[in-house]
């Protein structure tokens, strides 16, 4: 039996812009992905804390150092440049390592800057 666990996350990212008309997926800088072990094409939930929508999505990689987080495709319906967001990512351990998982946690700064990593 496996138990789906949070792997990271990076807190409260603003999203930069949004792209209706494009395949969908959410851009991220690269740097911000390393930080929290989040893959290329990498399966993410993202919660927008400013309506309440969640939604899920794969990862592409942005510009490197360019605090990019772009919202594309049907997404974009649902969240909107400015809106602060919480990207997830998961992983699944059996029960003995989901006792001693630790997840990665990110805390961006308004202009998607590392503030704080744990």
């Amino acid at each position: 039996m496996f138990i789906k666990m949070l792997k990271s996350k990076l807190h409260r990212a603003t999203v930069t812009d949004t792209k209706l008309n494009y395949a969908g997926s959410i851009l991220i800088d690269p740097v911000l992905m390393e930080s929290a072990d989040i893959l290329p094409y990498e399966c993410v939930m993202i919660a927008d804390l400013n309506n309440g929508n969640r939604l899920e999505t794969y990862a592409v990689p942005a510009e490197a150092n360019s605090g990019q987080v772009v919202i594309l495709g049907a997404a974009a319906q649902l969240v909107k440049p400015g809106d602060i967001i919480i990207i997830f990512s998961f992983t699944y351990c059996t029960p003995e390592e989901a006792k001693v998982h630790k997840p990665k946690v990110i805390v961006l700064d308004e202009n998607n800057k590392i503030k704080q990593g744990t």
